[in-house]
């Protein structure tokens, strides 16, 4: 079945762009949400830097930074120093969006100092993946270049998919990362009564708005992989 009509790539309409607009709409949906929540203030007046420190001591954990890092929504957690750095709306916020945001990157640092398996396998793995997504698209195209020369044009095409593969992999293993940093700052939440029932309710919205952007990534990915499965996955029998 041919996929190219006049120039076109139809794989990229049936395939990627349906989860390109699923993508545009988890971000947009995040940054609405995040700005509805901000608006709602916490009774107990707790900063997120706060609310961050709070899951920290509750979970036993002593030796993490909280720090202020200039933008929008570019909170994280950096094992690499040990630090949770939290953005302008979250640091010295007392909203519940921003208390949210705030716990779950201190979820993470808690999934580090209990050695939790897949956050563990995430840094492993990132070097891997970053090393593959810039080989993949050379190796195809290497082996496309190469496709007077039959079974070793294959190979590389087969390689750059493979190594594209790793982003699937990657994006697959930080599902249950970030859902189990979300659950661990709503439990830790609740049990501290950092917010009340009303105001969990706007945690919870902010982080599962948060979560739906990973589930996007998760399925441009897959996307993009079997697109290139779809496009150069057949060479074999379309030349028999």
């Amino acid at each position: 079945m041919p996929y190219y009509y006049y120039g076109f790539d139809w794989t990229y309409v049936y395939l990627v762009l349906p989860c390109l607009l699923l993508s545009l709409w988890a971000s947009a949906h995040v940054n609405s949400t995040f700005r509805r929540y901000s608006k709602q203030r916490s009774q107990r007046g707790l900063t997120g830097a706060d609310a961050a420190a709070r899951v920290l001591a509750a979970n036993g954990v002593r030796d993490v930074r909280i720090e202020h890092i200039s933008g929008n929504l570019t909170d994280h957690y950096d094992p690499r120093t040990n630090v949770i750095r939290l953005s302008d709306n979250v640091y010295g916020s007392t909203s519940t969006a921003a208390i949210g945001v705030a716990c779950h990157e201190a979820g993470h640092a808690v999934q580090y100092a209990q050695s939790y398996a897949p956050i563990k396998l995430r840094a492993a793995i990132i070097p891997l993946t970053n090393f593959g997504s810039k080989l993949a698209m050379p190796l195809i195209l290497l082996g496309l270049l190469l496709s007077s020369l039959g079974r070793m044009s294959n190979f590389f095409i087969y390689l750059g998919i493979a190594c594209f593969g790793f982003s699937l992999v990657f994006q697959l293993v930080t599902l249950p990362v970030e859902f189990n940093a979300s659950r661990r700052a709503l439990a830790a939440i609740e049990q501290t009564g950092i917010l009340t029932d009303e105001e969990r309710a706007g945690a919870r919205k902010t982080l599962t708005a948060a979560a739906l952007t990973y589930v996007a990534a998760t399925a441009a990915a897959l996307a993009q992989l079997l697109r290139l499965l779809v496009l150069f996955g057949g060479r074999n029998r379309s030349k028999d």
